[in-house]
């Protein structure tokens, strides 16, 4: 699962992509601040709203909506960074951004909007602007990010000082920047109350998906043997490594990779068959099913799959995928709607 990454759909009207890039990629354009611009919508008007707004030069938006995009535009290597989504529910909201206010460029938007409204239902069809400095921006995330307790494991930000509370025996600060995970997102947290009952010391753990790291680190100071990790973000590594010099641990007990070991036979060969005592997934549902044959030959025999980023919606599948590679379901955890399927090689 996704640690609360921040991407943004871009779609170039003038050639219908969607493209998923980084929140930072796009501030580099607005380095003195822009203004953001959101009109709320029916997915059925977007299209239409989409195109008149790119006669007015505006060739760039952010579409929020819970319509998948289709493999074939986005692309293998993005596929797996789209969520699992509820169905449509007709509501669409379209962001687009400026450097400066133009009253009359958005006296136009109003106006195609209400254009497109006299022969399509547009929903609320309004029309809200935002001024958002950038490196405000960049940094206020941090406010929503505080420590927090997974048993007796302390996370908290390298930016807080502050002293153990009672209980708390271990701790990692981190510092995920705004495209990495915190770990309090709970299917992180599913993850870490997993290693923590079943990780015993000495344990060799493959962490699918590692991002910032965090779950290495947990594995590691739990009192893993080696980590192996891989992801398909060549920034995970050195986001990752940078944690572990936080923490001081020793970066020659882990070893990660870039590239999807769903498809690739060398990051296959590389990972290796029959290798590790615990694997711990917290990607998405569809990933873990993909890649659940893949996982099964990395693990030992009696070996223990800890998988998460599950939505509730999609349980039920990712749990025939397991049995259907050869694992037994040994366990099935919940938080809000995010679901923890732990499962056994027999």
């Amino acid at each position: 699962m996704p640690e609360n990454r921040i991407w943004l759909v871009i779609i170039d009207i003038m050639t219908e992509n969607r493209i998923w890039l980084e929140i930072t990629d796009i501030m580099t354009e607005y380095e003195m601040g822009y203004i953001k611009y959101t009109i709320n919508t029916t997915t059925k008007a977007c299209e239409d709203i989409c195109y008149e707004l790119t006669t007015l030069g505006i060739t760039a938006v952010e579409i929020i909506d819970n319509i998948p995009v289709d493999d074939v535009i986005q692309g293998k290597n993005y596929e797996e960074l789209l969520p699992d989504m509820p169905k449509d529910n007709g509501k669409c909201i379209i962001h687009f951004y400026l450097e400066e206010e133009d009253e009359d460029l958005i006296n136009n938007v109003k106006q195609s909007i209400v254009q497109v409204s006299t022969y399509m239902d547009v929903g609320e069809g309004t029309l809200k602007s935002e001024k958002l400095d950038n490196e405000d921006y960049l940094n206020n995330w941090k406010e929503y990010f505080h420590s927090f307790q997974v048993g007796d494991l302390l996370i908290k930000p390298t930016w807080e000082q502050l002293d153990a509370p009672k209980g708390v025996y271990k701790c990692i600060s981190i510092d995920p920047g705004i495209t990495f995970g915190t770990g309090a997102h709970e299917t992180t947290k599913l993850c870490i109350e997993g290693l923590q009952k079943h990780l015993q010391r000495k344990d060799n753990v493959l962490d699918l998906g590692f991002g910032s790291g965090i779950l290495s680190m947990v594995a590691l100071i739990y009192g893993a043997n080696h980590v192996t990790g891989t992801d398909i973000d060549p920034q995970c590594i050195e986001a990752a490594y940078e944690n572990f010099d936080v923490n001081k641990i020793d970066k020659d007990k882990a070893t990660f990779y870039i590239g999807d070991i769903t498809g690739d036979k060398t990051l296959q060969d590389k990972v290796g068959v029959e290798c590790y005592d615990i694997a711990v997934a917290n990607i998405l549902a569809d990933i873990i099913i993909n890649m659940s044959h893949v996982i099964y030959k990395a693990i030992k025999k009696g070996g223990l799959l800890i998988s998460s980023g599950i939505i509730d919606f999609k349980e039920e599948e990712v749990e025939a995928a397991l049995k259907s590679a050869g694992f037994k379901i040994t366990e099935i955890n919940h938080m809000g709607e995010w679901v923890n399927i732990t499962a056994i090689k027999e």
